[in-house]
């Protein structure tokens, strides 16, 4: 779809000399390179851990959705300078209908695969394509934002009306990118799971009485691969079998309740606690 859209919005640029329409084109042609970066990091962040990469490759969609960002930033720049020179040149744009036709065809495939973009989100978690959707999404305002643009230019009497919405379709972008960053850093920097999440992991964990004594619950999540530690209080009087297959249970149980989910569980002795793995909150409410 990118490819198809590349070729008509350098058409539609030729015969319109529109600004906008040229920072739709250059976001077409932004969409190509990361649909490639996102195809090159889901591919490896599907690989199973290996010898080097125990906790697998999951980081990867992460390193696409930043490499996403990095290039629609220079995206952004691009338009935005060369809005700002139209503008100060006072330029016009020419066949607005040509350009406002070629919007409405981009408009109708871009929503077309969002909505499938959508449904693999929601089966897969992917950030990568997560990433990649929110880039496509705004492309929806991006296009209609061209179609204003041309009319107005032409038809409103308004001739820097073109260059003026290239420039807010920078702006756009760069927001965009500011959004899409987030996420991604939070999976490398390895960011608890949303509260949301982790409150429902809690919750599961509160239905087994052997778990009555977890503390220092840390999560973390890598791609489409979520990570559970915690350490639980064991009776004194029990032997390492009973302890080991007793948590063997709970940790299967859990992972089918979180799809999708690593759980490791380290087992202390009732009442101890591993002061130096516990932040001073956790200190403090164990001392109290």
């Amino acid at each position: 779809m990118a490819l198809f859209l590349i070729g008509l919005k350098t058409w539609a640029s030729l015969q319109t000399s529109s600004m906008a329409m040229l920072g739709s084109l250059a976001d077409s042609g932004l969409d190509l390179v990361a649909s490639l970066v996102v195809l090159l990091g889901v591919r490896v962040a599907a690989q199973p851990a290996d010898a080097d990469h125990r906790f697998g490759h999951g980081k990867a969609e992460a390193l696409a959705a930043l490499t996403q960002v990095i290039l629609i930033i220079f995206s952004a720049l691009f338009i935005g300078y060369n809005s700002i020179e139209r503008l100060l040149a006072g330029a016009q744009t020419a066949d607005a209908e040509l350009g406002i036709g070629v919007s409405l065809v981009a408009i109708a495939l871009t929503f077309a695969l969002i909505t499938y973009q959508r449904h693999v989100i929601r089966r897969t978690g992917s950030v990568a394509i997560g990433t990649d959707r929110l880039h496509y999404a705004s492309d929806l305002i991006l296009n209609g934002s061209v179609i204003v643009a041309l009319a107005l230019d032409q038809y409103a009497g308004l001739p820097g009306a073109d260059a003026v919405f290239g420039l807010l379709i920078a702006l756009w972008l760069l927001w965009g990118a500011w959004t899409s960053s987030s996420h991604a850093l939070d999976q490398l920097m390895d960011r608890e799971w949303p509260d949301e999440l982790r409150a429902a992991f809690l919750a599961a964990a509160a239905e087994y009485p052997e778990l009555a004594g977890l503390h220092d619950l840390r999560t973390r999540t890598s791609g489409t691969h979520h990570f559970a530690q915690f350490h639980v209080w064991v009776p004194a009087d029990w032997t390492v079998r009973e302890a080991h297959d007793c948590m063997d249970r709970i940790e299967e149980d859990l992972q089918r309740r979180f799809p999708g989910t690593e759980i490791l569980i380290h087992l202390d002795p009732e009442g101890h606690t591993d002061r130096e793995t516990m932040l001073p909150s956790d200190l403090t409410e164990s001392t109290s």
